[in-house]
């Protein structure tokens, strides 16, 4: 077996080492974009970009003062702590890279999260929004695609890059699954009602059973973008806009693909499926993450406060 050809200097950027560590394009692009962010505000440059900056020269009070810059944007909480870790991350390459001392990256990295003070990000997807965006999904291929879409990410729960990343082999329709590739590139399966069953057989008697991406971007004409004759995949932002476009001509307001997971965690708890099957479902590495992703309308949490009883008055004999 013959070795892959690498490049005659090794790579020495720790911005790039992170980077190539990380396993799905959806994360690169996501950690690219933070540290290019990051790079901004140490240069002061508006086209500033991570690679070729000096990382291994931060010190404890260059990070300190990143992240209270970072805090000022008015960014929520977790998106903050994203671009942290990402920090944190690139400081770990330049110290593995041998670029600076374990005690002055240890330092470095010392930084707190944001704490989060304000009520969870995200909305509840009603079934009749999911019902009315399926309505405005017609009979064209990108209507039969964008409905089985739909179907795919309220019945199973998964994040936009995970639909994103589907083959046609990570479709088995008699077992009614889906093989997903997870954060840290963990595979898990998922499972499809038989409506959503129904509307992928139908997206596939238009998309053809060729090898490639499950889900494809289609042109204004009809037809699919294909390279060697195989399928190639939506972005997770091509999903994204999918999903605005559908919700905008359903009348709904707009709902993220990260909306329908919350939802679907929502609705197997409605439904009394115990918090760790519903954690391996969504591939989450902690039950109180998916706890964390329950979205129901507070009327759930008020029919279940409506089932205790106060116990009538009486005096204590």
């Amino acid at each position: 077996m013959s070795l892959p050809a690498l490049p005659a200097e090794p790579v020495r950027d720790p911005y790039h080492v992170y980077l190539d560590s990380l396993a799905g394009a959806e994360s690169r692009r996501t950690m690219k974009g933070c540290l290019d962010r990051i790079a901004r505000i140490l240069t002061g440059q508006d086209d500033a970009v991570g690679a070729g900056q000096p990382w291994h020269l931060l010190r404890y009070e260059h990070t300190m003062r990143i992240r209270t810059i970072l805090a000022g944007q008015g960014w929520s909480p977790a998106y903050v702590n994203k671009h942290l870790v990402a920090l944190r991350r690139v400081l770990k390459e330049a110290w593995r890279l041998g670029q600076c001392t374990a005690e002055d990256y240890a330092r470095a990295a010392d930084l707190a999260p944001v704490t989060h003070t304000r009520l969870p990000a995200g909305r509840h997807v009603p079934p009749e929004v999911v019902g009315a965006a399926l309505s405005a999904c017609d009979d064209t291929p990108a209507g039969r695609r964008d409905a089985a879409l739909i179907a795919a990410l309220y019945t199973t729960g998964c994040r936009r890059a995970e639909i994103a990343g589907l083959v046609l082999s990570d479709y088995d329709p008699a077992a009614r699954s889906l093989r997903v590739r997870g954060k840290r590139d963990k595979e898990r399966l998922v499972y499809l009602t038989t409506d959503a069953i129904a509307l992928v057989e139908r997206w596939l008697a238009t998309r053809g059973l060729a090898e490639g991406a499950l889900f494809c971007p289609i042109s204004r004409s009809g037809r699919l973008r294909v390279r060697d004759r195989r399928p190639v995949p939506l972005t997770g932002q091509g999903i994204a806009d999918i999903l605005t476009r559908r919700m905008g001509e359903a009348g709904a307001a707009r709902r993220t693909a990260h909306d329908f997971r919350r939802t679907f965690i929502g609705e197997l708890l409605d439904a009394g499926v115990d918090l760790a099957t519903a954690q391996a479902l969504v591939g989450h590495s902690s039950p109180a993450t998916t706890a964390r992703y329950d979205r129901r309308p507070d009327s759930t949490r008020r029919e279940a406060v409506d089932r205790l009883r106060l116990p009538a008055p009486r005096p204590l004999t």
